[in-house]
């Protein structure tokens, strides 16, 4: 699936089994939520925290799909493209970390 399927996919479940979109600021508020989830699982899976109970059924790969889908609704909502904004910001980061990644002794 291309980016721009996964708007148009997206876009289609709200308009016929979600309804409606909800509002720019809360589906914000739900990106939050989404990605403290995420950070939550990461944390007791990669981190020093260890989980519990209510965190065992947790799946890292939903969490990022939940992430992903917000996401996008937040992209269809604004009217931005997802793979033109990839494809800048791409752009950006090559020509603004060239040199400087290559030159980072901490990464070497």
């Amino acid at each position: 699936m291309t980016i721009e399927e996964a708007q148009q996919q997206v876009d289609h479940w709200i308009k016929t089994v979600g309804v409606r979109y909800f509002s720019e600021l809360t589906n914000m508020a739900i990106l939050t939520e989404e990605v403290g989830e995420l950070a939550r699982i990461m944390a007791r899976t990669y981190g020093d925290q260890s989980f519990k109970k209510s965190d065992l059924e947790k799946n890292l790969a939903d969490e990022m799909a939940d992430v992903l889908w917000v996401l996008i609704c937040l992209a269809n909502q604004t009217g931005i493209d997802l793979t033109y904004a990839l494809k800048k910001n791409f752009e950006k980061k090559n020509i603004r970390d060239a040199e400087r990644h290559k030159n980072n002794d901490k990464l070497s």
